[in-house]
């Protein structure tokens, strides 16, 4: 099965992983998730928490076999190598980053029994990426404050990486929006016409028209939150701006909407 792979900006759902302690049919199945993935998308290697999984796995390209890491642990490290890296997480970005060229590890495997390993060059560089992910870290870490910064200003000024919602010009959940704007303003008509009547029916008429419309108002504002989050789902857009965008149009939404009927009761209601 294909796992979905967490991107930026959406935060990461899993941070740490925690050790297996059970070794089943559904650690295995997810392992062959992973391997799936890796062919799907055509990777190199892929860690638990990007696919948002507790499990202490990862499954890294060895050539033409995979490596599977359970529990995985890096013991010793020499000598340092410099590469170019690039992450899922981060789609096209990429940084150079200076890493141990061999590291010593154990990991256990599918049975539960330990192994060693001694690693150097490209694989030991993959494996590292894959472990600091285990850790709730990634290659950012790895870097300077300095040229941390300058990689989060390029990032967000490649507006194919910064917040999703560049994607399209506009939103169909603007409509929802327009609509409600326009039947408030509908709403100001008796408002005026009020001032000119003094007959209670009229008046009476002129309230249950107001009613009727903030009913219509506020039917518009929940259809507006319903569908803003199908948009979410379909666009993948980033949770926690884009629910403070929802949250924010509505509260503005039904506070004019608020006020309108306070204002109404006043100068309409008989």
């Amino acid at each position: 099965m294909i796992r979905e792979i967490t991107k930026y900006p959406n935060p990461p759902t899993v941070e740490f992983a925690v050790d297996v302690r059970v070794f089943d049919e559904e650690l295995f199945s997810f392992i062959d998730d992973l391997k799936d993935t890796i062919d799907e998308y055509n990777l190199d290697g892929l860690a638990s928490t990007q696919v948002g999984s507790y499990y202490s796995v990862a499954v890294v390209k060895d050539a033409d076999r995979y490596l599977e890491l359970i529990n995985p642990r890096i013991l010793n490290t020499k000598g340092k190598i410099t590469s170019v890296e690039k992450t899922a997480y981060y789609g096209d970005s990429s940084v150079e980053i200076t890493r141990y060229d061999q590291i010593s590890l154990v990991y256990e495997d599918r049975d539960a029994v330990q192994h060693s390993l001694r690693v150097s060059g490209d694989l030991s560089v993959l494996i590292q990426r894959k472990i600091d992910y285990l850790f709730g870290a990634n290659f950012l870490t790895k870097l300077s404050a300095e040229d941390r910064s300058k990689f989060e200003a390029d990032l967000n000024a490649d507006k194919s990486q910064s917040c999703p919602t560049t994607k399209t010009s506009s939103f169909s959940r603007d409509w929802f929006v327009h609509a409600g704007n326009y039947m408030m303003i509908a709403m100001l008509v008796p408002l005026g016409l009020s001032l000119f009547l003094s007959d209670s029916s009229e008046l009476e008429s002129l309230w249950q028209y107001q009613l009727y419309m903030s009913f219509v108002v506020l039917g518009i504002n929940i259809a507006y939150t319903l569908y803003s989050y199908y948009e979410n789902r379909r666009f993948n857009i980033c949770s926690s701006c884009y629910n403070m965008s929802i949250f924010g149009v509505v509260f503005v939404g039904l506070f004019r909407l608020s006020m309108l009927m306070a204002v109404s009761y006043f100068l309409v209601k008989p």
